[in-house]
């Protein structure tokens, strides 16, 4: 199966590298660790398998084409839309968040 190439946007960099900066505060640098080899593993499947990814949010906010993918040991859940030749990556969300106040509709390609 041809993977398509996942493109974080600027929010989503921006969304873990907060994340990764609180583990470190929290003297949890393994964690900090752990969740950047779950987020590489997460964007290895959404290559690979982007209609897997949960469409509910889509639905719920009316942002069609938005799935969701979550974490393995990590509360964060990555949100992006699959385009013609690749993953779009909106944002990547702790769980307990108000998502539909994070996600607004970035511009379209």
């Amino acid at each position: 199966m041809k993977r398509k190439p996942v493109i974080p946007r600027q929010l989503a960099n921006e969304d873990v590298e907060q994340a990764v900066d609180y583990y470190v505060a929290e003297n949890a640098v393994d964690a900090a660790l752990g969740f950047i080899d779950e987020l590489e593993r997460a964007y290895d499947h959404i290559s690979r398998h982007p209609g897997s990814g949960s469409g509910r949010c889509a639905v719920e906010l009316g942002l069609e084409g938005l799935r969701s993918w979550p974490l393995t040991r990590f509360p964060y859940l990555v949100f992006y839309v699959e385009r013609r030749t690749t993953i779009d990556v909106w944002r990547v969300l702790h769980a307990q968040r108000d998502v539909a106040s994070f996600l607004g509709a970035p511009e379209q390609d």
